[in-house]
């Protein structure tokens, strides 16, 4: 297992390197280059200069995320070829620079969405939260303003102002596009990527939709272990991979995110994970970001990190949303402390794991 975080680079972070570095058990980073369009190629020159300095910082950098999609491709348009000879470049140069992992999602026109980006909590910090009752009164031009205004200043993976800002118009252009068409798209991009990623040694780990179930009458796909078994058969190469996101899975109370590891881990088919925690509030369409703890949350961490160990053991994890602790400002969701207690407690699940995984061995 390599112990990741994520890092937006040094114009557009609150985290420095230097304190990702000094987390204990600390391999590398999640990279992500937020100032590129879904469309455009990442050039060899941007990509280097990013590696460059996080090797300078002593990290590794063999994951990649949000290299987004561009909705043409989503919606089946005639100029998606040159969206996705744009994404074979950008795949072909980033693994010049050691990239092993890209984490793309194919969630139409809106990413992963909360109603609202700092909720106090009653220890007094503050987490991301989702309630189906206020989406409801909410339209899809409400929700982008409202996300765009609460953000700190700091930009958001999958709200950039340029990917939404014909939002009406694509809108409307989904309104022919079902989840069968959405698939049959889906199954289009696939074949024109993944040959590349084969010649590359590259993998694709598609992130789970956000919440998971659909929103705004909007298709999505990826949100349940049905799901991605139809995205893993749309084109059944190992490059074809899940980026299996416990926070974004868990949403859902109906999966049961350690057996959708198992499953998907048995398989061969996990590009990396995202390990965080949440709690719902009185309804199933209503939950918070929680710490990482499993008794402050839903989802149960020791039998997560269990199913890692014991079928993909030697993938990438990362924590994932944070809740905003002892007076820090920062994007949402991506501050250091509460992450950085994270990485803590997931590496302490995973030595305790593994001593008794050993023990067992030994005794036998």
């Amino acid at each position: 297992m390599k112990m990741t975080f994520r890092w937006f680079g040094s114009k557009s972070d609150s985290v420095s390197l230097e304190q990702i570095r000094q987390i204990p058990g600390m391999t590398g980073v999640m990279g992500f280059l937020d100032y590129k369009p879904a469309g455009d190629v990442w050039t060899e020159e941007e990509i280097k200069k990013y590696i460059d300095e996080v090797h300078a910082a002593g990290l590794e950098c063999e994951v990649i995320e949000s290299v987004n999609v561009h909705e043409d491709i989503k919606l089946g348009l005639p100029t998606r070829d040159k969206y996705i000879e744009n994404y074979r470049i950008t795949i072909r140069n980033l693994a010049k620079y050691g990239v092993k992992c890209i984490v793309y999602n194919f969630m139409p026109v809106l990413d992963w969405l909360r109603t609202d980006l700092a909720r106090p909590n009653p220890d007094g910090s503050t987490s991301m939260y989702y309630d189906e009752a206020e989406l409801g009164t909410l339209s899809p031009i409400d929700i982008v303003k409202r996300t765009a205004d609460n953000c700190n200043g700091f930009s958001l993976p999958g709200w950039e102002p340029e990917r939404l800002e014909d939002l009406e118009k694509v809108l409307k252009l989904y309104e022919n596009v079902d989840e069968e068409k959405l698939l049959e798209n889906y199954r289009y991009f696939l074949e024109g990527i993944l040959p590349t990623c084969e010649e590359c040694g590259v993998v694709m780990a598609c992130h789970p939709d956000d919440p998971g179930w659909q929103i705004f009458g909007l298709p999505r796909v990826a949100h349940s272990q049905e799901g991605y078994d139809k995205i893993i058969k749309l084109y059944d190469s190992p490059c074809n991979t899940v980026c299996l996101c416990t926070g974004s899975l868990g949403s859902n109370v109906d999966n049961d995110v350690p057996s959708i590891i198992r499953h998907f881990g048995k398989m061969g088919r996990i590009g990396c994970l995202h390990v965080r925690n949440l709690k719902h509030l009185g309804s199933d369409r209503c939950f918070c970001e929680s710490s990482h703890l499993s008794s402050d949350g839903d989802l149960d961490m020791y039998e997560i990190m269990k199913a890692i160990y014991e079928t993909c053991p030697n993938t990438y994890i990362r924590p994932d949303h944070g809740r905003m602790i002892w007076g820090e400002v920062g994007r949402p969701g991506y501050g250091l402390y509460d992450r950085a207690l994270g990485v803590c407690y997931l590496n302490g699940l995973w030595e305790a794991i593994d001593k008794a995984a050993k023990s067992d061995t030994e005794v036998k």
